[in-house]
């Protein structure tokens, strides 16, 4: 295997992993912080459907990053890899600051950047929407911008639905609630390992492609067993500075609000990878336990200061990514 495609692969690993460290600490945060779990059967259960869920969910999220960059096929390996690479640091240190950034802003950011210092505005593929299927960067940047709000208002709906229904509830919910925390929280991590492994498949399937070892974008098994481990490594590292600002950082949330949170974020992540749109769990789950704030009509118990550093952190990532991809690119060709 040529070597610069090999380092591409690894970068593709390793931002699986470090998406792993920031996401899939989201879909346990909520779980853990209302002591419905250990962290340790949290991380254990979300490992497992983490690994499932790119195993048996379509291609259709790998499809739409894999699009991305239209580079010649020449410079398409330097362009991903740069892109890789900027998307790796971008997580590591928003990692390090405790901040819930995303990871999929991060690589959209890295790849357009990479792509334009390497052929110009020709080397992207813009995109759109082809129905509901996104397409492109701009197809991909509507599915990361709408899947928030989505998150928050379905939050806001099953919240104030479960509060309504517990009205005369007693402490003979406080069981069904934790089991519905285990179940809706296993289906988050189910969601976000169908769509955030999937974006390291669909880079390393087009890296393939470049180097002529495919002739489709339909990734091979090894690749989606490959970005499923990495991912899961990532979940066994724990993120544990993002489980404090998602679980208690936002809201101190209760056993039903985690229930109302994972429940939410689970139906539009889900949701989102069957129609191919790449999301942020990060994203989706912070909003949506805003969401759960709102629809308790506890305003003033969101901690709306931890809410704009988030936010101040989703805006600038794709900027910052930007220039790191196009930085990395350039080191890549005087490396090369």
């Amino acid at each position: 295997m040529d070597p610069g495609l090999a380092i591409a692969i690894a970068f593709a690993l390793a931002f699986s992993t470090t998406n792993g460290l920031h996401d899939a600490s989201n879909a346990i945060a909520t779980l853990v912080a209302t002591r419905g779990a250990t962290p340790l059967q949290a991380i254990v259960m979300a490992a497992i459907f983490n690994l499932v869920g790119p195993l048996l969910v379509g291609a259709a999220v790998a499809d739409t990053i894999g699009g991305i960059v239209t580079a010649a096929p020449s410079a398409a390996i330097a362009v991903i890899g740069s892109g890789l690479a900027a998307a790796v640091a971008w997580n590591v240190l928003t990692w390090r600051l405790g901040l819930p950034s995303s990871s999929g802003h991060a690589l959209v950011g890295g790849l357009v950047g990479a792509a334009l210092a390497e052929g110009g505005v020709h080397a992207v593929n813009w995109g759109g929407l082809e129905g509901w299927h996104p397409v492109g960067v701009v197809g991909t940047l509507v599915g990361l911008a709408i899947s928030p709000l989505l998150g928050a208002l379905a939050a806001l709906l099953v919240i104030r639905g479960i509060r309504r229904l517990t009205r005369r509830g007693t402490r003979r919910w406080h069981t069904p609630v934790r089991a519905g925390e285990w179940g809706m929280s296993a289906a988050l991590a189910f969601s976000h390992g169908a769509n955030d492994a999937q974006k390291s498949i669909g880079v390393i399937a087009a890296l393939l492609l470049a180097a002529g070892h495919i002739d489709t974008l339909a990734a091979p098994l090894w690749v989606k067993l490959a970005c499923a481990a990495a991912l899961t490594v990532g979940t066994t590292m724990g993120g544990w500075r993002i489980i404090r600002t998602v679980g208690r950082g936002i809201y101190r949330i209760q056993s039903v609000d985690g229930l109302a949170s994972q429940t939410a974020s689970a139906g539009v992540i889900l949701g989102a990878s069957m129609v191919g749109a790449p999301v942020s769990t990060t994203q989706v789950v912070a909003s949506s336990v805003i969401g759960v704030g709102v629809g308790r009509r506890r305003w003033h118990h969101v901690r709306w200061a931890i809410v704009r550093q988030m936010g101040l952190a989703w805006a600038i990532t794709i900027p910052a990514t930007v220039l790191l991809g196009g930085c990395a690119v350039e080191l890549w060709r005087w490396l090369s």
